[in-house]
């Protein structure tokens, strides 16, 4: 038979939590790692909405239901009235009704449960005080910031308080805080700091590579994904900056990078111009649109980002399509060649040198093809066409006209 320490068993833990938008950043990272440290991790959540961070597929989570949330209150009362209507003038008091339905909700739901851990010293707090009073589990809460200074209920957050086992909060300042404002005991608070991923969250050098533009089969992501794949090198990131745009041939460029299985060399970046777009072409180190005909045959003209990122003096990888051979003419490979993609990307990466002679060279091309004064040829077309230029041009006409007729008078009257 097994025999481990108070450390090395595995809880269950009931935390209440609220995902208006997700699950925060901080809070995800602590349920990932108390999952993967073995314990049982069951998600009560106030709100059940998508964000930023989700719960992982595995993860169980259990959001309020409104069927529930109305028969359990007629199961509560009839199997506990006494506690009910004792739990439901405190409610009534501290304004936390709402509060102690949730709690009644998610109570039966917690036989197996060791520690109630609420997330936020808001309504998170006054659930998991109700569960508590229902449950006889032990309450834990962290407190990070704005229950301290704007919190929704400060009647029901004090009483809430000295209902808990412990009270976690991230700095000296606030336990501080909660001793001098809220007499929260200094021997009932603990200072535990948010968790950050040393593994994850750390410097390497990486040689980034940008791509810019919407999510359609021409601009060649598939095979880019492939010659990173291709390639398999730690040292390379891919910058992915633009989205889908509903009247080309869309790609679903998130869900091709987890299936080709380079999702954790990518870095997506959605729609971005002005300085956002202006700061990934001057931080990345090679710049690569592998364009190709789609589908239906169609074409790029010219791409206006290989322009944008010769301009910063970037290398730029392209494939030999349509007008781009005019403008570039190194490096470029054949249209749909991972191969080739993926040989050319290598070179580049393997030499910083060869990098800045090329940016160089790039740069020297926009001065020469892509200057501002390209506006003076378009504005003199525009003027020889309008309509000023025909009224111009009959004018004359009438004047060679008027001309010709004085001449005639001149020469009648002295020959």
């Amino acid at each position: 038979m097994a025999h481990y320490t108070l450390e090395e068993t595995p809880l269950k833990i009931a935390l209440i939590t609220s995902m208006k938008y997700g699950l925060t950043q901080f809070i995800f990272r602590d349920i990932e790692a108390l999952i993967n440290k073995g314990h049982l991790v069951r998600i009560f959540t106030l709100h059940n909405e998508q964000g930023l961070y989700n719960p992982l597929p595995d993860w169980e989570v259990i959001p309020v239901s409104p069927w529930r949330l109305i028969m359990l209150q007629l199961w509560f009362l009839v199997r506990k009235p006494g506690l009910c209507l004792r739990l439901f003038r405190t409610a009534l008091r501290t304004g936390s009704v709402i509060n102690l339905a949730m709690a009644i909700s998610f109570a039966n739901q917690m036989d197996d449960i060791e520690v109630i851990y609420a997330y936020f010293g808001d309504h998170k707090l006054f659930t998991g005080y109700y569960c508590k009073q229902i449950t006889g589990i032990p309450l834990v809460v962290t407190i990070r910031a704005y229950e301290l200074y704007r919190n929704p209920n400060p009647h029901m957050f004090v009483e809430a308080l000295a209902y808990c086992d412990r009270v976690v909060t991230i700095t000296e300042y606030n336990k501080q805080l909660l001793v001098d404002k809220y007499e929260v005991p200094t021997s009932k608070i603990n200072i535990v700091r948010q968790i950050v991923n040393l593994d994850t969250f750390k410097f390497e050098p990486k040689i980034k590579i940008l791509i810019v533009g919407f999510f359609a089969e021409k601009k060649g992501h598939e095979v880019l994904f492939k010659a990173i794949k291709q390639l398999d090198r730690d040292d390379i990131e891919l910058w992915v900056v633009g989205d889908v745009n509903r009247s080309v041939v869309r790609v679903d460029c998130r869900q091709l990078a987890q299936e080709i299985g380079i999702e954790p060399q990518v870095a997506f970046f959605g729609a971005q111009r002005g300085n956002a777009l202006r700061a990934l072409y001057r931080e990345c180190d090679i710049f690569c649109l592998p364009s190709r005909p789609d589908r239906y045959g169609d074409h790029e003209g010219f791409p206006n980002v290989i322009a944008e990122a010769m301009a910063f003096s970037k290398p730029v990888i392209t494939t030999r399509h349509a007008g781009i051979p005019e403008v570039v003419d190194a490096t470029l490979v054949d249209e749909n060649n991972v191969v080739q993609l993926a040989q050319a990307l290598n070179q580049a990466c393997n030499s910083a040198e060869l990098r800045r002679r090329l940016g160089e060279k790039n740069r020297a091309v926009v001065e020469q093809l892509f200057s501002p004064a390209n506006i003076d040829k378009l504005e003199k077309i525009l003027q020889q066409s309008s309509m000023r230029s025909e009224v111009d041009r009959l004018n004359e006409l009438d004047r060679q006209k008027t001309d010709n007729v004085q001449d005639k008078e001149i020469q009648r009257r002295y020959l």
